[in-house]
């Protein structure tokens, strides 16, 4: 794939151009370039192919991708890219590299069939440009090591194993597969699983790994570090980096897992879905005390039509929804949805939106009366927001849990 510019070329990068692209964007985080062992283990999260540059006539900027599944509303999964690795050389910075960036791989989803795309944004004011929401949000919350006590209702189950970051790597990847997937989570190919194996492996603080074993064999898993070892006095937090659980069962026997590590003062859960009942475990539930709330992903919907007939919807009124996308022109155009599904129509617009807000509804996170409400959506008939709040409503709020 090659797209000439003005005065640059965009196109995709060979597999020995791979690192150049890594240095480059680490530059751009202000992060040192990977040394030779880590390079080593970093380069096996590339996808072929996955990768494209700006070039003038030396490298000025990249993104890069890799395929998955992503859940939606009622469960079926859509196929999904991944998108990290977006950086542009500091000189270069302001002159629409990022935006040919992001428009060549917007259009190259959309040839592949790619449905959405996906992301974690460094600053919240970059991706609503290119028709990316954020879908989901996430909490991190800590725990009173000392205080906190299980509630002593809470039935025991199955038993914990603890494993080293070898162990971890080889395991881990066969018991997320059996995770029911909720909104928002996705499915988690090689170069994702290589990227977490990266994570672990250079940790300064030793990592380690437990998984649950319920009666049906491996249900849940959860990753962590204790740092503050090596400060006087000691004040040491146990660090949750990668958490899921199959079943409730399996959710409490993690936490009683890790409630019970010695040598601990509180127990830090982060970037964690909004409703996980750690409070509802607890005899006190002030012992868990939410540390901040934040983003989750940010969605672009990249196939607009098929995005919405593929999630379930509540028992709402129709509605017709109008979409403006200026960057993928075949998404726009009216949608009548009902409890039922989602189809083009001709008929006039109760509500107009642009792609960005469309993923903040989609997903069940933002009630489309309270976008209206903040000027996100244009409102021309006034039964129409709180019926849509019901259509897009969600049992589950979304979330991914996955990190790239």
């Amino acid at each position: 794939m090659i797209r000439v510019m003005s005065d640059f070329e965009i196109r995709t990068l060979r597999t020995d151009e791979h690192r150049a692209a890594s240095d480059l964007f680490r530059g751009s985080l202000h992060v040192p370039p990977s040394d030779d062992a880590d390079w080593e283990r970093a380069a096996r999260a590339y996808q072929p192919g996955g990768t494209i540059g700006a070039f003038d006539p030396d490298l000025i900027g990249t993104a890069r991708s890799f395929d998955a599944e992503l859940t939606v509303p009622g469960g079926a999964r859509l196929p999904m890219a991944g998108v990290t690795g977006v950086g542009v050389r500091a000189d270069r910075t302001r002159r629409g590299v990022l935006r040919a960036l992001m428009t060549t791989q917007l259009e190259d989803f959309a040839a592949r069939g790619v449905v959405f795309a996906n992301l974690l944004a460094s600053e919240a004011v970059i991706y609503g440009r290119f028709g990316y929401g954020l879908a989901a949000r996430n909490r991190t919350y800590g725990v009173d090591r000392h205080r906190a006590r299980l509630r002593p209702d809470l039935p025991s189950s199955g038993r914990v194993e603890l494993l080293d970051v070898d162990a971890a790597v080889a395991e881990l990847p066969g018991v997320y597969e059996r995770i029911p997937h909720r909104p928002g989570m996705m499915t988690r190919p090689e170069v994702v699983w290589r990227q977490y194996e990266n994570h672990l492996r250079r940790s300064t603080d030793p990592v380690r790994a437990v998984v649950h074993h319920g009666p049906d064999g491996p249900d849940g898993f959860a990753t962590y570090v204790v740092s503050g070892l090596h400060q006087h006095p000691w004040t040491k937090t146990l660090d949750v980096g990668d958490m899921f659980a199959a079943t409730p069962a399996a959710f409490a026997g993690l936490w009683r897992f890790l409630l019970g590590v010695d040598l601990v003062d509180r127990v830090v859960a982060g970037a964690r879905a909004m409703d996980e009942p750690i409070e509802l475990l607890l005899a006190d539930h002030r012992q868990s005390a939410v540390d901040r709330i934040g983003d989750d992903h940010w969605v672009r919907i990249v196939d607009v039509p098929r995005a919405l007939a593929a999630r379930a919807y509540g028992p709402g009124e129709p509605v017709v929804v109008e979409v403006t996308d200026p960057v993928l022109p075949g998404n726009a155009g009216r949608y009548r949805v009902t409890a039922g599904g989602a189809e083009r129509t001709d008929a006039p617009a109760a509500l107009t939106l642009d792609a960005a807000t469309l993923a903040m509804a989609y997903f069940g996170t933002w009630r489309p009366s309270a976008l209206a409400a903040a000027g996100r959506i244009v409102v021309r008939d006034a039964a129409a927001a709180e019926a849509a709040d019901t259509l897009f409503a969600t049992r589950q709020p979304a979330w991914s849990g996955t990190y790239f």
